[in-house]
């Protein structure tokens, strides 16, 4: 169920029911009623809310069993990318970066 998903990947975050309701904006004791499966429907948005407070994919909350997308990423390498996104990287400079870094790995191995 959506609500013992929920539950655990707050859990997995260290957060209070509390803190996670704050947070997303959301009604503490709708998120709460959500847990113990008396809601079973939430909203999309409500989803968002949450998925976006645990920094994991509205799929995590949904789905018994996520398939990593097709970049492979886990949810911490999307917000490694999207935050590099977000601070005007643009692909160029990152590309330059990762080649630079190979290089530098290589050259300390010799």
């Amino acid at each position: 169920m959506i609500g013992e998903r929920v539950q655990k990947y707050r859990k997995e975050k260290g957060m209070s029911l509390t803190e996670l309701a704050e947070r997303a904006g959301v009604a503490k004791s709708y998120l709460s009623a959500l847990e113990r499966n008396i809601q079973q429907n939430p909203s999309v948005q409500f989803l968002e809310k949450i998925a976006t407070e645990l920094d994991i994919s509205i799929d995590h909350l949904i789905k018994d069993t996520v398939e990593e997308g097709k970049s492979g990423l886990d949810s911490e390498w999307e917000k490694l990318v999207k935050d590099a996104m977000e601070s005007g990287i643009s692909k160029e400079e990152f590309k330059n970066f990762l080649e630079f870094n190979k290089w530098k790995l290589k050259n300390e191995d010799e």
